[in-house]
């Protein structure tokens, strides 16, 4: 654990300086403090309007920034009796505003782009919108001057002549909701790691590379093994796997048993703007799910003797479980945006229309993943050499 949890915190450092050379910000953190330096060098790490940006390096290190953050924030969770307490407890939720709003802006984007291309689906179009990137380069163009030889048009509207006014008028109005949110992200995300609430994070994580802070138990433990066996993990990432059990044993997996059920449909027309009440066991599981493949990861990095050691067994019924689960999540969350819109006053019944036909579509989406969840849980599990 405690070689996992210095790898992930390499981890999160070494994404921390992809990120900020890939921006404007490089050498931001020359000539601070001792700490504050690594902590500083991020105020470039998305970005500022009107700067060139590379943006794929600068996507995959956000991806790898989080990616690190809740692995640091799971293993803490899963393995909270061998550390620090106080540490510990200070730590994880910090690490999980810091994943949060890093995963804002991306979210926004991802969800108009599922949403265009189901309305093009929907529509019978052969015709579908380009893909728009992710990142700091289209969230700084909603704010700054086109340059003139950039096309002025959205990727989206030279095929939106292939939908029906009603479906090009609610792609026009999740186009103007959506990317209006994705600004604020990239706007919050922009203050969240300028901020020392950010750097206090860094700071400690920058800790955490070279020295894990242990509880007495874990002291005591880490002391009799280092002439003995390694501290054995195996109870408590049992009892990680344990409340996935429990909560997936909970899940209407008979009802999620049929690919296309009007269970997709139920509280369709609520008036409630509360996320759908049926989804937040199955988010739930998603979460447990996770901690129990960290849990894993630290168990065979622990085991073997390497932190890196869990690239090497990856179980494949767990992973497929994760992939159908997060279609859970971005189905429901789209079928919420598109309902969302449809509440919009003064709209065109056409386009009412429209968005109501987008809401039930992503709500079977959402049955189909819960399907796919069933199917992949009750295989037996398999793990690639």
């Amino acid at each position: 654990m405690v070689g996992y949890l210095r790898a992930q915190a390499t981890e999160f450092l070494r994404a921390l300086r992809r990120h900020r050379e890939s921006g404007p910000g490089a050498g931001a953190g020359t000539g601070a403090g001792p700490g504050t330096g690594t902590a500083a060098a991020a105020n470039g790490a998305i970005g500022e309007p009107g700067r060139p940006a590379q943006h794929a390096d600068d996507v995959d290190a956000a991806r790898a920034l989080r990616r690190a953050a809740r692995r640091i924030s799971g293993t803490l969770h899963t393995f909270q009796p061998l550390l620090d307490p106080g540490w510990a407890e200070e730590m994880r939720p910090e690490l999980a505003w810091l994943s949060g709003t890093l995963a804002l802006e991306h979210a926004y984007a991802s969800r108009l782009e599922r949403l265009l291309q189901a309305l093009h689906r929907l529509s019978g179009s052969t015709a579908f919108p380009a893909p728009r990137p992710v990142g700091r380069a289209t969230a700084t163009a909603t704010t700054t001057a086109v340059p003139p030889a950039a096309p002025t048009t959205h990727p989206a509207s030279a095929n939106r002549g292939n939908l029906t006014v009603g479906a090009a008028k609610a792609g026009a109005l999740l186009d103007r909701q959506l990317t209006l949110a994705r600004t604020r992200a990239h706007s919050t995300a922009l203050q969240a790691l300028g901020s020392s609430r950010f750097h206090a994070v860094a700071d400690k994580v920058a800790l955490l590379a070279s020295e894990v802070p242990l509880s007495s138990a874990g002291r005591r433990a880490a002391s009799a093994a280092s002439d003995a066996a390694p501290v054995d993990l195996r109870p408590l990432a049992t009892a990680a796997q344990e409340r996935l059990t429990d909560a997936v044993a909970a899940l209407p997996l008979v009802t999620a048993g049929s690919p296309y059920n009007a269970e997709a449909l139920v509280h369709g027309l609520s008036p409630d703007p509360a996320p759908h009440p049926q989804d937040t066991p199955w988010h739930q599981v998603r979460l447990l799910l996770r901690l129990h493949r960290y849990a894993l990861e630290a168990l065979t990095g622990a085991d073997s003797g390497t932190a890196g050691a869990a690239d090497d067994s990856v179980d494949v019924r767990l992973l497929a479980a994760g992939e159908a689960l997060d279609r859970h999540r971005d189905a429901s969350e789209a079928a919420a945006a598109a309902a969302q819109a449809a509440r919009t006053p003064r709209i065109a019944p056409a386009t009412a229309y429209a968005l109501g036909v987008l809401h039930a579509d992503q709500r079977h989406e959402v049955e189909a993943a819960r399907y796919a969840f069933r199917h992949s849980w009750r295989k037996e599990p398999i793990r690639l050499p």
